[in-house]
């Protein structure tokens, strides 16, 4: 079921009309895509039979990952998506489960529509954001406005309309910016590097404190590097795997700047969706932050290597950091994810040579749709 509206506009204060419709025609099997990669029957996640559940932002890759999850579990999910044409959200990603869902185009910034929305609903899944760490730093106001207004509105109605809902919301390690120290636990120092990372730290205060003083059971995952089917790839600004899968399915060169050394925590879609259903299930989360990435660092040019292979004949080339990319590098990140583990009992399945060829045969199959 397709409801379209439109989004928000903070400065008028109305709501302003897309050409968004609805899903678009068949073509190929699109949403089912490769079969997943994690076995969801050994994950335990029976108690989303029947509930109503509200995930917005739910177009994209993580969000649309989550729908189809619940939707297998028997849950009621509304999808809320703004569809803003600069971010990830892609109705194909929602075809194969569009008759099983209700799908809503809308903001939350919206303050009137919001309260129908959270009305009733047993989970609520915030994924809407704006989630590109250098648009931030050129327009500030708009990542406020999305990243801290807009959370804000979806806090304030349930703490109104609907107190007893569980509530995700999904953070960054963009919060810790530069790293004093590896593994990553929840405990380390602030040391942001973007707006982006400001906000969403903003975003995790927010909620707890709507935990503490209303009662909310909220819980904040700090999400590493995703990657995976389902993500928007007309641009670099989302994810750097997926970009250069992109690039090597083009033929085109990838670039690693030094000698692509530094460290990161990739962690699959697929694995990622069920680390933050199953926070929402846990009541040991509530009024918790967790790191939620595979717990083990990969130097950048053995995930490209991982992609070479992937993609026969694809180049490699070194070039100097560019001073703009300098600044906001932040070292080796490597997240500990013990907390969440000794929580939700979640633990990550998919290995990074797993996750990137299943992403590489789901773009190969799919890339008219993504880019």
């Amino acid at each position: 079921m397709i409801i379209p509206a439109g989004y928000w506009n903070p400065v008028t204060e109305t709501l302003e009309k897309t050409e968004t419709a609805g899903p678009p025609a068949p073509s190929a099997p699109i949403g089912s895509h490769i079969p997943l990669q994690r076995n969801i029957m050994n994950d335990n996640l029976s108690n989303f039979r029947d509930a109503q559940v509200l995930l917005t932002g739910g177009a994209g890759m993580i969000g649309s990952t989550i729908a189809h999850i619940l939707v297998g579990q028997g849950a009621q999910v509304t999808v809320v998506d703004a569809m803003l044409p600069a971010y990830g959200g892609n109705l194909v990603n929602l075809q194969a489960i569009q008759d099983k869902i209700v799908f809503i185009e809308g903001d939350i910034r919206d303050t009137e529509r919001i309260n129908e929305w959270v009305d009733g609903v047993d989970f609520v899944f915030n994924l809407a954001a704006q989630v590109s760490y250098v648009d931030s730093n050129h327009n500030p106001l708009l990542d406020l406005d999305i990243n801290c207004r807009g959370h804000l509105n979806l806090l304030l109605a349930l703490s109104r309309i609907n107190p007893r809902a569980k509530v995700v919301f999904t953070s960054s390690r963009f919060v810790y910016g530069s790293i004093d120290y590896n593994p990553v636990d929840e405990g380390h120092p602030f040391n942001c590097l973007s707006i982006y990372g400001i906000h969403k730290l903003a975003g995790e205060k927010y909620y707890r404190f709507f935990h503490d003083a209303h009662g909310l059971d909220t819980v904040s995952v700090r999400i590493t590097n995703p990657y995976g089917p389902r993500q928007q790839m007309k641009h670099s600004k989302y994810g750097i795997v997926n970009w250069f899968i992109r690039l090597a399915l083009e033929g085109k060169p990838l670039t690693v700047f030094g000698e692509g050394l530094q460290k990161r925590d990739y962690i699959f879609v697929e694995d990622l969706a069920v680390g933050i259903v199953r926070a929402a299930l846990s009541p040991k989360t509530n009024g918790e932050v967790y790191n939620l990435g595979s717990g083990l660092g990969t130097p950048f040019i053995d995930m490209v290597g991982l992609i070479a292979e992937a993609v026969p004949e694809t180049e490699i080339q070194h070039l100097p950091w560019p001073q703009d990319r300098y600044l906001v590098e932040t070292g080796d990140f490597i997240a500990d994810i013990s907390r969440i583990k000794a929580a939700t009992g979640w633990s990550p399945q998919t290995s990074l040579r797993e996750g990137i060829e299943a992403t590489v045969a789901f773009y190969r199959q799919n890339r008219q749709h993504y880019w």
